[in-house]
């Protein structure tokens, strides 16, 4: 299914969620298909019966900057017998030899793509979403005569499949046709697929068919001569010994604000928490830069800072609901059958919840303010600023030391005071050190090898147990609230659950702390290797003056 567990949209009248599964031959005699399947009324105990031939018209389309594209998406919008329907599908197939790919349809009430935008079904609501303030232009156009024949076995009425051929015709934007092509399509309409699989082989083989190696999306952007873009990328990003620390700072800018690029129509469009959480994670990583390296950056790059904030509580008000819907699907499937049912409630409350903080994290992303610095971040990355010229031209081996020590005392000084009966607020300190201490060592690891790599992948794991626990209250507190003022679709039944689900987060968060005092251990141990290469990788960049010579020596 599209909508996955945490997506906050419904299905309704009119709106088809689900897979495409079908085989894609390429063709270049459909006559010689008819004249086979003419003389093939029946073949190894299916019926091919035939059906109306139906005339479509498709329009494919993108933002300027190939958002649908790029959150793995084709858009399209089809008429047909009067009635228009607009597609989401994903572009990629989940098996090999057969495509099989995740799709999304509704009905529209014409055929233009403005009804798109009115639209409040999960294709308009994703489309508005992933788009944002980019208006929505056409790519190219197809029509397709397309010949149809059911499948079915002979002792059922229903159908298995369709085979369809199809003759098509791609155009320019009302313009001039730029090419044709036939093909043969035979799709699934059920889940049973290997007598579609055993037909699909008989007719490579008698009609000299093979497997189609583009789609109808990619052989119409190729005919119009158009090439998805990709996802910015700001060079260079590459870091080494000979940098200044300024210059240090602004790879790692351009390499996160990348990262914010290639997840920020996935994270929009909301049906992979990952690409939430990844774009959640370039955010953070741009903000740490900028607070860490505030000495070296020009006060421009500095300003920006409010509005990274105020995207990233956005950004963690929808992570968070994520994370409970993740952590309520795993509690449910440890539940007897019998009890899931009253999960259902629970459910429903958090994907309404998470729908909301959505449309609230939307509406920050595409508000003016945001998106104007935004854009400031990548001009100022982009074009050469006299600014930079005054900034620190200090070796980054020289000052990297100084400021991941600094980071390291003040771990130390909360870690040291930590016990098992200290507060899940003195644990969320430190874990919040943590994050400073390891962002801080990311920007520069490149220049320390293998002590700093190992020294991250310990606080990766001491930070994971913080965080348990953080996320163990948030969730708790969460069900508690709930459970104070119960919503009218919460049973009783449901609360004894949300009871249960409340002491599952409890033993996690036990065990997580009985474990962070291992973690804290390994992160001393990597630091004192650390230290070292610290102190065997510094550099005297003190400038040199020329020997004057004895004889120019005071005596």
């Amino acid at each position: 299914m599209l909508s996955s567990t945490h997506s906050a949209r419904q299905e309704e009248p009119g709106q088809t969620h689900g897979r495409e599964v079908e085989w894609r031959l390429a063709c270049t005699d459909l006559g010689s298909v008819r004249r086979w399947l003419a003389d093939h009324v029946t073949i190894d105990g299916l019926v091919l019966e035939p059906r109306s031939t139906l005339q479509i018209f498709d329009t494919y389309l993108d933002t300027d900057d190939w958002r649908i594209h790029r959150a793995g998406f084709a858009l399209r919008i089809r008429s047909e017998s009067g009635k228009s329907e607009v597609t989401l599908k994903s572009l990629h197939s989940a098996s090999a030899g057969v495509a099989d790919r995740r799709e999304l349809s509704e009905s529209l009430e014409t055929s233009d793509s403005e009804s798109i935008r009115r639209s409040i079904g999960p294709v308009g609501t994703r489309v508005h979403a992933v788009s944002g303030a980019h208006a929505l232009l056409s790519l190219f156009e197809v029509r397709t005569s397309r010949q149809r024949f059911a499948i079915r076995r002979e002792d059922e009425a229903q159908a298995l499949g369709e085979i369809a051929l199809d003759e098509t015709v791609i155009s320019r934007p009302h313009g001039e046709p730029q090419t044709s092509m036939q093909r043969v399509e035979v799709e699934a309409l059920t889940e049973t697929h290997e007598p579609l699989q055993s037909l699909v082989k008989t007719l490579q083989s008698d009609c000299a068919l093979e497997a189609a190696s583009d789609t109808k999306y990619s052989q119409g952007l190729k005919s119009v001569g158009l090439a998805p873009g990709a996802a910015p990328e700001f060079a260079p990003t590459a870091v080494d010994a000979s940098m200044p620390i300024t210059e240090v700072a602004l790879a790692n800018l351009r390499r996160y604000l990348s990262a914010w690029h290639l997840h920020e129509p996935g994270a929009r469009l909301g049906d992979n928490p990952e690409e939430l959480h990844d774009l959640r994670v370039a955010g953070r990583r741009l903000d740490a830069v900028l607070r860490q390296f505030r000495s070296s950056l020009p006060a421009s790059f500095l300003r920006i800072r409010p509005t990274l904030k105020k995207v990233l509580r956005a950004l963690g008000d929808v992570r968070d609901l994520d994370v409970a819907l993740l952590d309520l699907e795993t509690f449910s499937r440890e539940l007897p059958k019998s009890d899931r049912e009253s999960v259902e409630p629970l459910k429903q409350h958090l994907v309404s919840e998470c729908g909301r903080a959505r449309a609230r994290m939307l509406s920050v992303l595409d508000s003016v303010s945001v998106q104007r610095n935004l854009q400031k971040l990548t001009s100022l990355l982009t074009a050469h600023s006299a600014a930079l010229e005054q900034s620190s031209q200090k070796l980054a081996l020289n000052v990297a030391p100084d400021l991941i020590r600094r980071r390291y005392r003040k771990v130390r000084k909360g870690a040291d005071l930590l016990t098992l009966d200290s507060s899940i607020e003195a644990y969320h300190k430190v874990r919040g050190q943590v994050k400073k201490l390891r962002y801080a060592l990311e920007a520069v690891a490149v220049l320390y090898g293998k002590p700093a790599d190992q020294m991250l992948r310990a606080m990766r794991r001491w930070q994971e147990e913080l965080g348990v626990q953080q996320d163990a209250e948030i969730a708790s507190r969460r069900l508690k609230t709930l459970a104070s003022a119960p919503h009218k679709g919460i049973s009783s039944a449901t609360l004894f659950l949300m009871g249960r689900l409340a002491e599952h987060y409890a033993s996690a968060a036990v065990r997580a702390r009985q474990a962070c005092p291992k973690g804290y251990r390994k992160v001393r141990a990597r630091w004192k290797r650390l230290r070292t290469k610290f102190e065997d990788s510094a550099i005297d960049d003190t400038p040199k003056l020329p020997d004057s010579g004895p004889h120019d020596r005071m005596v």
